[in-house]
């Protein structure tokens, strides 16, 4: 794909990282082989969240068996399941002291419960090691698979997000081998299962979307129950990746903070460079007071 030929306008460019807690951060990839979408997605937040000793850890390897048109996660045949991935994350959250610790994974439709049972694994050692921290988890979609599903939220994490990224109509183009009424059918059986779970989901926008089309997907998020919404700018990752189509000012997205907050949200990031877990600790203590 093309490099999108629209300027990259001054309020995307962020500071270089650094510092004692990111150089902390660092070391658990370089030295540990854990893996942060922080890292692997090219979050553009990393110098802020690591710098403030903030990580989204990344289970079940760094091998995604899909390749989303925007994403800049690894495809390839993924490898199998470290069997001591599990610990080390949850010791790398212990000696962190992380307060509100959020996880994901690459998909894994390889696996026949999609990595279920490792998510399950992972909060119930978090809740031995670090039982003061909150835990957050974005997972997959799990090709729909309810029973995959109740494993997870038998594990009881704090929250339970899933994005639904974009707009339907861009989902061929984007998002080869999602499904939107799949993505939203899951977070509506997650809030109907287990409704003490909060439930989040998030969008990026400039890849192509029409206002009326987000706004429908907002109504949608509502009525399937999810309650804390991120709402980013789309970047290219690379060449190969979709190009922007527009680059959304900062006031347009505080505009969209605030009809989400009108449908029923009970909290809302919203900026260029918003992304699923930016300012997640913030997100759930919001969302508690709903």
């Amino acid at each position: 794909m093309k490099k999108s030929g629209v300027r990259k306008p001054d309020w995307l460019k962020v500071k270089m990282p650094g510092g004692e807690r990111y150089r902390l951060i660092d070391s658990y990839h370089r030295e540990k082989g854990l893996h942060t979408v922080c890292r692997s997605a090219a979050c553009p937040n990393q110098a802020e969240c690591w710098g403030s000793g903030t990580a989204t850890f990344m289970i079940l390897g760094d091998r995604c068996s899909r390749n989303c048109a925007f994403c800049n996660v690894l495809h390839d045949q993924p490898r199998p399941i470290d069997p001591t991935e599990v610990d080390k994350v949850a010791a790398a959250v212990a000696d962190l002291k992380l307060r509100h610790a959020v996880f994901t994974s690459v998909t894994r439709d390889d696996l026949p419960d999609g990595g279920a049972a490792c998510f399950a694994a992972l909060v119930a050692a978090l809740r031995i090691r670090s039982p003061a921290c909150t835990v957050e988890l974005l997972i997959p979609d799990l090709q729909g698979d309810l029973a995959a599903l109740q494993t997870i939220l038998a594990s009881a994490p704090d929250i339970l997000g899933h994005n639904i990224e974009t707009v339907p109509r861009l989902y061929t183009l984007a998002r080869q081998g999602a499904d939107y009424r799949r993505s939203l059918r899951l977070l509506a059986a997650a809030a109907r299962l287990a409704p003490a779970i909060q439930t989040k989901s998030g969008l990026m926008l400039g890849m192509g979307e029409e206002q009326d089309e987000v706004a429908v997907v907002l109504e949608d998020l509502i009525t399937a129950g999810c309650r804390l919404l991120t709402l980013g700018q789309y970047l290219q990752p690379t060449r190969r990746h979709l190009p922007v189509k527009r680059y959304l000012p900062p006031e347009e997205f505080e505009l969209w903070r605030q009809k989400a907050l009108a449908l029923g949200f009970r909290h809302v990031e919203s900026g260029p460079l918003v992304r699923s877990s930016y300012r997640a600790e913030q997100q759930f203590q919001q969302g508690q007071k709903g």
